[in-house]
């Protein structure tokens, strides 16, 4: 290995060289690794970044994948042969297996690598104080270092959108919500569509199916049958594939989507579906890396700079169309806070008072249910 720029014993990051090659083998990386390591260091910057995007499920699952997906292909149309992308699908959020993946791809010299589950925060954040030299963002959690941001955004904005479609949509004032793990992302996801939904029909009521998984049509399909048994007539999703939509399309029912424009899997259900767009923000961070300006943040995108968006109203009536142009324009303009009080949970007593909002870090940790979801948060 030749010596890097800077004094002969002392390398940028901080260590010396017998420093380093003690770290390195005790992370079992090898030295042409860790060249490309040391020639990488913070404040440098780059030709070409290498990038990686590690995927809780397959970018074919039409939705959470499928999304973050079309972001790592915007990227790498933006930069073009000045990024150097790669990807690894269907990585489960077991600690131990996570961490070896993410490991993996930072002894490979990746520059950046973005971790897109909630589940992943731990494993993320233990690899990026092995490697302090590589950048790494975490989406959805909250954890960080001097070395790893997270990113996010105010999904509960669509989401109360949505959630005005499906109350002016049902005929039975029953709706169904079918739920992966009862996180404060998906709490919040669920919540924020019923105070959507009450905010035009306070005879709505939004029961809700656990289904402990992110990406399983046969058990998404399954729990929104049991929706639709009981006289749920529209229903909405926090799950990665369509299968609700086909379900509700299958008995004639209406469909809320989730993550991306669901509406081709099931055209006759669709009304809308609350929208990531992952790309501009994956741009702006990697051009970042390359000007070796990036430094970690704590992100939390909007409407308003378009990380969250809707989807083409489809299969409603001109009132429905009014009104949630009129309420999206009231959001994106701060006139309408979505998590703005009152607010009551299930058993009706006032968590947050009139012109009170909740703040951020509840929001984030959300984890009790509002008034007229019917079900419950399973413990453990």
């Amino acid at each position: 290995m030749t010596d890097p720029a800077g004094p002969a014993d002392q390398l940028e990051s901080g260590l010396t060289r017998e420093e380093l090659l003690k770290w390195a083998a005790a992370a079992g990386i090898g030295l042409s690794t860790l060249g490309t390591l040391a020639g990488r260091a913070h404040g440098a910057s780059l030709d070409t970044v290498k990038a990686a995007w590690v995927y809780i499920g397959p970018p074919g699952d039409g939705g959470w994948t499928f999304q973050h997906e079309l972001g790592r292909q915007a990227a790498i149309k933006a930069l073009g042969s000045s990024l150097d992308a790669t990807k690894v699908e269907s990585v489960p959020e077991t600690p131990a297996v996570a961490t070896r993946v993410i490991r993996q791809l930072a002894q490979q010299g990746n520059d950046i690598i973005f971790t897109t589950s909630f589940g992943y925060m731990d494993p993320t954040l233990a690899v990026a104080k092995q490697f302090p030299d590589v950048k790494f963002e975490h989406c959805s959690g909250f954890k960080s270092a001097p070395n790893m941001g997270n990113y996010f955004g105010a999904m509960e904005q669509a989401r109360y959108l949505s959630g005005i479609a499906a109350g002016l949509k049902t005929k039975t004032n029953k709706l169904g919500f079918v739920a992966a793990f009862p996180i404060p992302e998906v709490v919040r996801g669920l919540n924020s569509f019923t105070l959507g939904a009450r905010s035009v029909n306070p005879k709505a009521t939004v029961r809700v199916v656990w289904t402990s998984t992110w990406f399983d049509p046969s058990k998404e399909r399954s729990a929104a049958e049991s929706l639709l048994a009981v006289g749920c007539d529209v229903l909405g999703q926090h799950q990665d594939s369509p299968a609700t939509g086909q379900g509700a399309q299958a008995q004639g029912k209406w469909w809320v989507g989730y993550d991306s424009d669901m509406h081709r899997f099931a055209q006759k259900a669709f009304l809308t579906a609350p929208v990531w767009d992952w790309g501009p923000y994956y741009i702006r961070r990697l051009k970042a890396v390359q000007a070796g300006t990036w430094k970690k943040d704590t992100y939390y995108g909007d409407m308003q700079d378009g990380m969250i968006k809707l989807a083409p109203l489809r299969n409603v009536d001109a009132k429905t169309r009014r009104t949630i142009a009129a309420r999206q324009a009231a959001i994106k303009s701060g006139k309408l806070e979505v998590l703005g009080g009152p607010i009551a949970d299930q058993k009706g007593k006032v968590r947050i008072a009139k012109g009170k909002v909740m703040p951020l870090g509840d929001a984030l940790s959300w984890q009790w249910l509002v008034q007229g979801v019917q079900g419950s948060i399973p413990k453990g």
